[in-house]
């Protein structure tokens, strides 16, 4: 190949130039002024990084950036940096993007809008030729976005479809009820942490990278991501299976002390090795071919822009949403200085039951929970959470918001059919004692018990104008022999009234 370049290109593709300097460091200072502007989602993500382990891959997705953009140097000097407007646009659909996830109260939209910021920076500085030359690397960028915990129900469905199978194909008498699997010497709860996403999310982002870097074919990427997602799913089921058939053979305590260890520090290891071991065979990329034809990147770059008065317009450009955050921030309804649990007919306040349940609302305005019973000596409990508006720290629905709090001593066994336009589930606590509870949500004239209409809901009442009061109803019973646990909630719900007219006047509507 033949790259008609003048003496002056030639003598930088030994190293960077004085221009590529000078659009390094414009780049390097826009980010870092970036991230200090947008600093909650900042320290939202580096806390999320390092304590959620769901994630920790993230913590090695910037150095992958800086060894893809090191390797691909020697193209990069051929090619001139420049400054250009139309990369504002990417800015902007950032800037937009993370405000409907602060308003909605959605972190997954805020930190992907901030990423994508960073990323429209980096084209708005660098221009169109040098941002096609490094098109994976800051493509790459995406993986520092923490998504993917949405396939943690799918998976434990899947894990659970897996092991029951494999328990009584070995012997072992089980059953299962929801995600609790229950054996002769114990039972099991196929949780979130083991349904084996934390496992899918990282895998997914080292395939995307050997996919890339190993692979040129387009067919072959398809295959090696298809095998590296189906190999660990097939794996943790695996996983889950030997640990609860260790149990039946030895003990729980041995067993799933045994399991964290191997799934820690060895199983993901021998997994990802095993994915490179099958996929070797079918590289097909050479190892010392360029990264990118850098004659293919000197067309002239048309509306171009200085690269300082880039930098400066796109940090203007993402400070206009951080204001707008601000004006909608600014527009909380009034709430009573006080609320009062409602007297209802045929039922009375006792106290608590023997095995407590309280939900986790934190930042609400207005919390209350009390314990009714009736002349059949039924018992339901009802709570209620009020928020003058939502934001971050002050959400109404959310991981570990509700019903179950992060890492509780309840425990989801199953959605049930809903209640009068709620959501149902059923739990089970300390003893194995079970409630069933049901969740409804008022936002503005919505009444819902969904978590997506919510956010949907509060995203309309912040941007388009409205009554931001946003409050939660919860009405719980245990579940006793009779399995009467619906039939008291659906009594007592009866004898309160509509929830929506119950949550309004509650909120002094």
């Amino acid at each position: 190949m033949t790259i008609a370049l003048s003496q002056d290109d030639f003598a930088r593709a030994g190293g960077f130039d004085a221009r590529w300097k000078r659009h390094a460091a414009i780049l390097a200072g826009a980010w870092a002024v970036l991230l200090l502007l947008f600093r909650r989602d900042t320290s939202d993500l580096a806390t999320i990084y390092w304590t959620n382990t769901t994630f920790g891959h993230c913590l090695f997705i910037a150095p992958v950036i800086g060894w893809l953009v090191w390797q691909r140097r020697g193209g990069l000097a051929l090619v001139r940096p420049q400054g250009w407007w139309p990369g504002l646009a990417l800015v902007a659909a950032g800037g937009l993007g993370w405000l409907l996830g602060d308003a909605a109260g959605v972190a997954l939209f805020r930190h992907a809008g901030l990423v994508l910021m960073l990323q429209g920076i980096a084209v708005s500085v660098l221009g169109p030729n040098a941002s096609r030359a490094l098109l994976f690397p800051i493509a790459y960028m995406a993986f520092l976005v923490p998504f993917g915990d949405f396939l943690e129900g799918p998976l434990q469905t899947i894990t659970v479809a897996m092991v029951m199978p494999l328990l009584h194909l070995f012997g072992v008498p089980a059953n299962v009820d929801g995600v609790l699997i229950t054996t002769s010497n114990g039972y099991f709860e196929v949780a979130e942490a083991c349904s084996g996403a934390k496992f899918v999310i990282a895998m997914v982002a080292f395939g995307v990278l050997v996919a890339n870097v190993c692979y040129v074919s387009w067919t072959r990427r398809a295959a090696f991501l298809a095998m590296a997602l189906i190999v660990p799913v097939l794996a943790n089921g695996l996983r889950a299976f030997g640990t609860i058939y260790a149990a039946w053979w030895t003990s729980v305590e041995a067993a799933t002390g045994m399991d964290h260890i191997v799934y820690g520090w060895v199983f993901f290891a021998l997994v990802m090795a095993a994915v490179l071991a099958i996929g070797w065979k079918w590289f097909d990329r050479d190892p010392d071919a360029s990264w990118f034809d850098p004659e293919r990147l000197q067309a002239p770059v048309t509306r171009r822009a200085e690269a300082p008065v880039a930098a400066l317009l796109a940090l203007s450009v993402a400070s206009l949403f951080l204001g707008w955050s601000s004006w909608i921030a600014a527009r909380a309804a009034p709430l009573p200085a006080k609320v009062a649990l409602p007297e209802v007919p045929g039922w009375h306040r006792v106290g608590a039951s023997t095995v407590a349940w309280v939900p986790n609302f934190p930042g609400a305005d207005h919390f209350l929970i009390g314990h009714y019973a009736d002349a059949r000596g039924r018992a339901v409990d009802l709570a209620v959470a009020v928020y003058a508006s939502q934001r971050e720290g002050k959400e109404l629905v959310g991981f570990g918001i509700g019903a179950i709090r992060e890492n509780d001593r309840w425990v989801r066994i199953a959605d049930l059919p809903g209640l009068s336009g709620g959501h149902a589930l059923r739990m089970t606590g300390p003893g194995r004692v079970e409630r069933v509870t049901v969740s409804w949500y008022r936002v503005g004239d919505t009444l819902t018990g969904s978590d997506k209409r919510v956010k949907l809901e509060t995203l309309k009442t912040k941007l388009l104008g409205g009554d931001q009061a946003a409050v939660g109803v919860l009405l719980s019973a245990e579940q006793g022999p009779d399995d009467g646990a619906q039939a008291a909630i659906g009594d007592f719900l009866n004898a309160l009234g509509p929830v929506d007219a119950f949550a309004d006047h509650t909120a002094g509507r």
